[in-house]
């Protein structure tokens, strides 16, 4: 079996408006990738749109994992084949503590050193955070972190991270850049979604996504330079339809 993740011409029609349109993309594993854009450029929704999430449906096109056509998939079945998310601001969940979060309340059975050298990763002590609540005073940093840990822990083929320095102050970039490499080392994918040049710098392929559609893919230093020069403050307006360019 072949593994990789293909988006095969897929568009997100809502209301009668194109969210996102013609997305072709393919991710290898053992790879990480980013996908790049300003913000309103479609990131989050083509995140959600591969993970099934509710209506996040392709109107058009196909998703293809591992040769298996997954594109009328439920969220469930497609976290069952290796597909996971890190929300770019993490689901509150109520009565459980960072031990009973990341087990997945005991469902899955992890050795106490794992969580806690996870917990280490994340950079934080485990003999603070354990037996803390995760809806209690955690802030939205020590929320991300515990669930990058909870990432972790499942070992994903596919892992999406929707802008997993949100909320992260911006010395912790090499503790987000460890997170993916560990990811890797253990076999999976990464792909990163983010408007931060510094964070899609870890990556070794990149899409630049612009008003819905792939506007160019390639190395990331030159995704990030035609980025940083020609995207900034950018509205979308004079752009009617993008043709993916080579850069």
């Amino acid at each position: 079996m072949v593994r990789l993740l293909i988006l095969d011409n897929v568009s997100l029609n809502r209301n009668e408006k194109y969210i996102l349109k013609g997305i072709n993309a393919a991710f290898e594993p053992g790879k990480v990738y980013s996908i790049l854009g300003t913000n309103g450029a479609g990131k989050s929704s083509l995140a959600y749109l591969i993970m099934g999430i509710n209506d996040y449906r392709p109107s058009s096109g196909k998703i293809v994992l591992d040769g298996e056509d997954i594109t009328s998939l439920s969220v469930t079945e497609r976290a069952k084949r290796g597909l996971t998310l890190l929300w770019q601001e993490p689901v509150r969940f109520q009565g459980l503590t960072v031990e009973q979060y990341l087990t997945l309340g005991g469902k899955i059975k992890v050795p106490a050193d794992q969580i806690d050298s996870t917990l280490e990763l994340v950079g934080l002590l485990p003999e603070l955070y354990k037996s803390r609540m995760v809806d209690g005073l955690l802030s939205g940093g020590e929320r991300k972190r515990v669930e990058l840990a909870s990432i972790l822990l499942l070992k994903p083929k596919y892992a999406i991270l929707d802008e997993p320095d949100s909320g992260i102050d911006i010395m912790s970039l090499s503790m987000i850049e460890e997170v993916v490499q560990y990811i890797v080392k253990n076999g999976g994918t990464v792909i990163v979604i983010t408007h931060r040049e510094e964070i899609a710098k870890i990556s070794q392929e990149a899409y630049l996504l612009c008003s819905g559609s792939i506007f160019a893919h390639g190395l990331p230093s030159k995704i990030i330079e035609y980025y940083k020069n020609k995207c900034d403050g950018c509205s979308h307006a004079n752009i009617p339809s993008l043709g993916e360019v080579k850069i």
